[in-house]
């Protein structure tokens, strides 16, 4: 095991999660106006409905699994009879269908990006890198899925739940192939670089209009 394993799989990820916290608290005070999506739907609706609809729901749902998956120890689903067998199959299939429909997604919006003409005017460099990055990261997690035979219940999900308790073990990502080592990295700088660009939307989610209270409209009744 070499520093920079050590230093990648240690310091890093709280480097990163420190830019994460950090970096939205700076964009909220110095640009509160800029703190949306930066929508392009009145440029060009057709691409961004279908690449939008597939990104969001294969994200969120990539993101409910991965949390589900990694920091929640496999002895509590041994409780619920979820043998890790049973897990590792859930697992692959349903991150085979949610990460590919994130990945066509964010493919759709990158096409989106560099071929609509008047969506091409409005991008800027910080889009074409954002959507780089999602691309390389949901890329090479499908390629996981795919094609890497690795065992992550008893390495990688450990490993994550150290860095969330304080006692990162580096050494649990040693035997991890370097696709899956790329990801989690990516991952990672993707995690960084969130809140200096359009992802800060994610914040913003009109969530609350789920449980506020119905508008009652009352037609005027005429003058007697």
């Amino acid at each position: 095991m070499t520093i920079t394993h050590t230093l990648m799989f240690t310091a890093f990820p709280y480097i990163c999660l420190t830019t994460f916290i950090v970096g939205h608290i700076y964009r909220y005070i110095t640009d509160r106006f800029g703190w949306n999506a930066h929508s392009s739907e009145f440029l060009e609706k057709k691409y961004l409905f279908y690449g939008s609809i597939l990104f969001h729901t294969g994200i969120i749902a990539t993101f409910m699994g991965h949390a589900g998956g990694l920091l929640v120890p496999q002895p509590l689903y041994d409780m619920l009879g979820i043998t890790a067998g049973m897990h590792t199959a859930i697992a692959h299939w349903n991150g085979l269908a949610v990460g590919l429909a994130a990945f066509v997604g964010v493919l759709l919006l990158v096409w989106r990006r560099l071929k609509q003409p008047r969506i091409k005017m409005v991008t800027t460099p910080t889009d074409k890198v954002l959507l780089a990055a999602l691309a390389v990261v949901i890329g090479s997690g499908v390629y996981n899925v795919l094609f890497s035979q690795f065992d992550v219940l008893y390495n990688v999900a450990p490993w994550v739940r150290g860095i969330v308790t304080f006692t990162p073990d580096s050494t649990l990502m040693i035997e991890a192939p370097m696709s899956l080592q790329i990801h989690v990295i990516s991952a990672w700088v993707l995690l960084a670089f969130s809140p200096f660009t359009r992802l800060v939307h994610i914040w913003s989610a009109p969530v609350f209009y789920l449980l506020r209270p119905f508008i009652i409209y009352r037609s005027r009744k005429g003058k007697v």
